[in-house]
């Protein structure tokens, strides 16, 4: 085998791991593509002599690039019209990695990942590299050109930022998928009594648009607003497909039409019931998923 077959090899390896990294810092599948693509073309064009160990300079390269497009990202949400969420992923197989504990799963829910989007670029760099990847603060201080104790700084800022905002309650996956399938059939059915049931009083309705189609550009708060929110996108829905699957490490509902995804529908579930309804119908938001899904 010739050396340049090797190295796509072992690129081709470390790619799964990337995407998941990528995916965690931006937030979208899409764009996280795109990183561990301009990830790749560096790693063609490097002195392959001078790389010890792949895995670290391909972690070092992707995490800097995802950084300068967070930079980026930040200014063009300022411009965003509407709510921006992340880019849903479907996990029932391993597109993000490994998803065995609560934790884990945590890590890429819709939830956390706007948590993250209030860290500073290197905070959520370092949170992510250390929560969901299990990286020692010297490794960390390599992929940044940080110090290792400026590191632990910076690690120990964004956990005090996401602890302050993580939910108390945590229901057990078997809740999750219960309540969310009577969600999608009271949704389905368009009863709004029982609809109503399902949410907190003080649920909150977030939808992304994006501008690109109609959707509620301000949350719908309180449970009898959410619920009537929801009977008349019911009503709108008439041969639209409806399925419950895995988005996110968390149950979650898709709406189809001859194969394209229109919409997700993601759940944070409290002890009152349904406590955050997060609807990502952007389709520029939604090509990734389609593509897993068909």
């Amino acid at each position: 085998m010739s050396i340049a077959a090797e190295e796509v090899r072992e690129f081709e390896r470390q790619r799964p791991r990337l995407f998941a990294i990528a995916y965690r810092l931006l937030g979208s599948a899409s764009e996280a593509e795109d990183a561990v693509q301009d990830t790749y073309l560096r790693w063609i064009a490097a002195d392959h002599g001078a790389v010890r160990t792949p895995g670290a300079w391909l972690t070092k390269v992707l995490t800097n690039l995802c950084l300068t497009r967070l930079t980026s990202a930040r200014a063009r949400r300022e411009t965003y019209v509407g709510p921006w969420l992340p880019e849903p992923v479907d996990t029932t197989g391993s597109a993000l990695g490994p998803l065995d504990t609560a934790e884990l799963r945590e890590s890429v829910s819709l939830a956390l990942l706007l948590l993250l989007e209030r860290l500073t670029p290197p905070e959520r760099a370092v949170f992510v590299l250390r929560e969901a990847f299990g990286y020692g603060h010297a490794e960390i201080a390599e992929v940044l050109d940080l110090t290792e104790s400026n590191c632990q700084q910076l690690y120990h800022r964004a956990r005090q930022h996401v602890a302050s905002e993580r939910p108390r309650f945590h229901p057990s996956t078997e809740e999750r998928v219960r309540i969310t399938q009577l969600f999608l059939d009271a949704a389905r059915g368009g009863d709004l009594e029982r609809l109503r049931s399902l949410l907190a009083d003080d649920v909150v309705s977030w939808a992304d648009g994006g501008g690109k189609i109609h959707a509620a550009r301000k949350p719908i708060r309180g449970a009898e607003r959410v619920a009537q929110y929801l009977g008349r996108l019911s009503r709108e829905a008439a041969g639209v497909g409806f399925v419950l699957t895995e988005l996110n490490g968390q149950p979650g509902v898709v709406a189809t039409v001859d194969g394209v995804v229109l919409l997700a529908v993601a759940l944070d579930i409290a002890e009152g019931g349904i406590a955050t309804i997060r609807i990502v119908a952007n389709p520029d938001k939604l090509g990734f998923l389609t593509a897993q899904l068909v």
